[in-house]
């Protein structure tokens, strides 16, 4: 939120220079992000002075140029060539000099010598819109005989600078999202440190009602969402633009100025933090406004011409007969206020902050006012924004008060008590502050002391204060405006001993594993647990249905629509965007939770027994594994890398792939991939290659390998393996090959399988390494040459024994698997 520093001023008296201004509100929790000084006229006005044409000659080469010569007050006059039809000699005038930066909207030049038709140019004479003072560009700007030749405009203008402060206000501060607020902020920060000062904002003395004729009636029908509403008319109004003072104001803090009346209801908001609307009274059917629900689905067009369908969740401003505004979101087209309009409808409430939240998102409209009703504006005041207002509009547009203010409070929001002990705020804050300098405080930050005791004090904080609702939340009022600078370290630590425990190993493990990818070339990834709802509506994922989504009651957008089931869209989001930057070779890897919901888990004593959430470890790898390499040649990645990398990080964190079931997933979002399960059948990891529909979803041209290991799942795994320790074995191994002539629908895996069931003792390993097929081989056929180690750990094997297991090998593969040696 952007604050005038003059504005400031105009409530707290203070006389810290802007900057230090800013660091004192950044000490009491209200951080300045940027300090920047502007000027209501872009440029300020630098490099242009006040003239006077001492001569004007028509150019002897064009019809409608003359050349003049200007004194600028230095003595020597400059010759100007002007194409305004109304320069004349002895005219003053406002002179562009040499160098001067003039601005039109976010496009500037500078004022060069030049030449005009052949004859010499030495700066401009300029109009009302060059400059930035005025809209004319009938002619030049022709000043009165009084102004004095060579005052810089800015001077002439009374042009002033100012400097704003951009506060980034956080969502619990709902108070301080005005200039009065903040004001309110420094004034107590401003009395703890011992400044002179003092907090005023104008009276209503000037508030009268003119006549009576033209009365508005209100209703609240939905008091739930409508707390109070308050209300009142003004007549014969003249709708045009405000006073520059007023423009200047709004433009400023980055608010373009509209017409008078619309200016006015913004000053108020940005001034005291009260959103306001204003109606056109000739379009409140019945002279009655209705606060209330629309039925599902009908048809309302907002002020920038938008069509949107209200339904029983939207509150409504409603006339007799029809909706006028989506309440504290957004006017209707046609009932806000325009040059014919005469008489006007100020409208002032509080809004239940859920309602208008929500309204607001599921509308997708987010405005100045919705931002301050969603986050709790104050409930009491109301009526004297209505009354500022209607003061403003009779001197600005020359209106008549035609109503007495029409104010619905149903039921009255209170000021929240609080009791707070003096020992409290002491061992919170870690320091004794005095119980003076405790009372100063919060009396300055409008808390009042209802009552006090030798223990403590008895508070009503005002209701304004949304996020000061107990004794720990005054407390950090308190220490904002003390100072967290002032509270000192102690000269004692106190510290306890720990026990590592399961959270650390877990944390060592995923730091261990995350060190081990970045060393094999990965790149880590974090993406948002939000994701989109299409993600699993448009394709039939078997392992992610809809159905299964844990979806966001409130989403931002349709995008953070629901939590995400896996993080594989994350990867292939990010894989995307490198891929559209020129970086097609990709291997990145997650850490991130996933979550689920299911139905036929949920009871009515624990429905969170419905909702599952699990911290899973992803990999993604794409593209080519060498690239423009001069010493090998390039080389696609493959399924057999990514399973290479899986197995390490099993094998990191203590639990071999030999203790695992390897099975053929059927997880649709690959065309082909194996599953690693647990002896009880728990997944642990999946690794393929994905299937070309979830590819072309997101436009992926080249093949994405991915694995989405459990990691909840594997650590676990994990803790229950016991490392054991063996003797490295004395006696040397035999390697065995086998060339198997075998039908294409057998795996390796059957292969690995019947062989360690043959020889459970001395067979270690079984390593494919070559694959063929093709010429010379039967239709139908592959064949693939295996490699098997035997080893005893007691003896030397002899080659009796090893005859005796191979010639048993061949005879399991040949009668389970029909295989033939070759």
């Amino acid at each position: 939120m952007n604050i005038s520093y003059k504005w400031l001023k105009e409530y707290v008296d203070f006389d810290l220079t802007p900057q230090q201004t800013a660091d004192a509100l950044t000490s009491c929790g209200l951080e300045v992000g940027a300090l920047e000084e502007v000027q209501s006229v872009k440029g300020g006005l630098k490099g242009l002075y006040v003239g006077k044409v001492l001569t004007c000659e028509p150019h002897p080469n064009s019809d409608h140029l003359h050349v003049t010569t200007v004194d600028l007050g230095r003595g020597e006059a400059q010759q100007i060539v002007c194409g305004a039809p109304n320069v004349a000699a002895g005219q003053k005038v406002i002179v562009a000099d040499l160098g001067c930066v003039l601005y039109d909207g976010d496009e500037s030049f500078t004022i060069k010598k030049s030449k005009l038709r052949g004859v010499d140019s030495f700066g401009m004479i300029c109009a009302e819109d060059e400059i930035g003072v005025g809209t004319s560009h009938d002619g030049i700007i022709v000043l009165p005989d009084d102004a004095v030749v060579g005052t810089p405009a800015a001077e002439y203008y009374h042009l002033e600078s100012d400097w704003v402060m951009e506060i980034d206000i956080t969502a619990n501060r709902a108070d301080a999202l005005s200039h009065y607020g903040v004001a309110r902020d420094l004034y107590a920060w401003l009395k703890q440190n011992g400044y002179t000062t003092s907090l005023h904002r104008p009276d209503c003395s000037a508030f009268a009602v003119d006549d009576n004729d033209l009365p508005i009636d209100v209703t609240i029908e939905n008091t739930e969402a409508c707390k109070r509403y308050a209300c009142v008319s003004l007549t014969g109004c003249e709708v045009k633009e405000s006073p520059e003072w007023l423009q200047n104001k709004l433009r400023v803090i980055g608010l373009r100025p509209i017409n008078n009346i619309v200016d006015i209801t913004n000053y108020i908001m940005m001034a005291y933090g009260q959103p306001m609307h204003c109606f056109d009274a000739d379009m409140v059917e019945g002279h009655r406004i209705v606060v209330r629900t629309q039925p599902e689905g009908t048809k309302f067009v907002t002020l920038d011409g938008e069509e949107h369908e209200l339904g029983l969740h939207d509150l409504s401003i409603c006339n007799a007969e029809a909706p006028m505004c989506i309440a504290g979101v957004f006017g209707g087209k046609g009932s806000g206020t325009y040059e014919t309009t005469r008489n006007v409808v100020l409208e002032s409430a509080y809004f239940h902050p859920t309602w208008i939240r929500k309204s607001a998102r599921r509308h997708g409209l987010s405005t100045d006012s919705s931002f301050r009703f969603e986050r709790g504006i104050d409930p009491n005041g109301q009526v004297y924004a209505l009354k500022q207002a209607a003061i403003l509009c009779k001197e600005l547009a020359g209106g008549k008060v035609s109503m007495e203010i029409k104010d619905v409070y149903p039921s009255k929001l209170e000021d929240f008590a609080v009791s707070l002990k003096y020992d409290y705020v002491h061992t919170l804050i870690g320091k004794e502050i005095g119980h003076e300098t405790i009372k100063n405080i919060v009396t300055s930050l409008e808390m009042k002391i209802v009552s006090e005791s030798e223990a403590g004090l008895e508070l009503l904080v005002p209701a304004y204060r949304v996020d000061v609702q107990r004794p720990c939340d005054v407390v950090e009022d308190i220490l904002r405006i003390y100072g967290y600078n002032n509270v000192e370290i102690p000269t004692q630590l106190k510290s306890s001993l720990t026990v590592q425990g399961d959270e650390d190993r877990l944390y060592k493990l995923h730091n261990i594993i995350s060190e081990q990818l970045v060393g094999c070339g990965f790149n880590e990834i974090l993406n948002n647990s939000l994701s989109k709802l299409s993600y699993y509506a448009a394709q039939e994922l078997n392992a992610y249905p809809e159905s299964s989504t844990v979806k966001v009651m409130n989403p931002l957008s349709a995008d953070l629509g629901v939590m995400r089931q896996t993080i594989l869209f994350g990867g292939l989001e990010s894989i995307v965007r490198n891929a559209n930057r020129k970086n097609p070779n990709l291997k990145f890897f997650e850490f991130g939770n996933t979550y689920a919901f299911h139905q036929d888990k949920r009871t009515e004593d624990s429905p969170i027994r419905a909702y599952r959430q699990n911290q899973h470890l992803g990999l993604w790898v794409t593209g080519k594994r060498v690239s423009g390499s001069w010493a090998h040649p390039d080389e696609d990645s493959s399924f057999y890398e990514l399973k290479a990398y899986v197995q390490n990080v099993f094998l990191r964190v203590g639990l071999s792939a030999e203790k695992l079931v390897v099975k053929e997933s059927g997880n649709n979002i690959f065309s082909k991939a194996i599953a690693y399960e647990t002896r009880n059948g728990r997944v642990i990891a999946e690794a393929g290659i994905l299937a070309q529909t979830v590819r072309k979803a997101f436009d992926i041209a080249n093949e994405v390998f991915f694995a989405d290991i459990d990691w909840t799942a594997l650590t676990k795994a994990a803790s229950k393996q016991e490392v054991v320790f063996s003797e490295v074995g004395k006696f040397p191994s035999v390697s065995r090959d086998l060339a198997l002539l075998i039908d294409k629908s057998v795996s390796f895996k059957q292969i690995e399988d019947i062989a360690k069931q043959t020889e459970k003792k001395l067979l270690k390993q079984v390593e494919l390494f070559d694959v063929y097929e093709g010429k010379n081989l039967p239709a139908g056929k592959k064949s693939y040459a295996v490699n098997f180690i035997l080893q005893d750990d007691e003896k030397t094997l002899n080659e009796k024994q090893i005859e005796a297991i191979m010639k048993k090998l061949i005879a399991n593969l040949t009668g389970k698997l029909d295989a033939q040696l070759r």
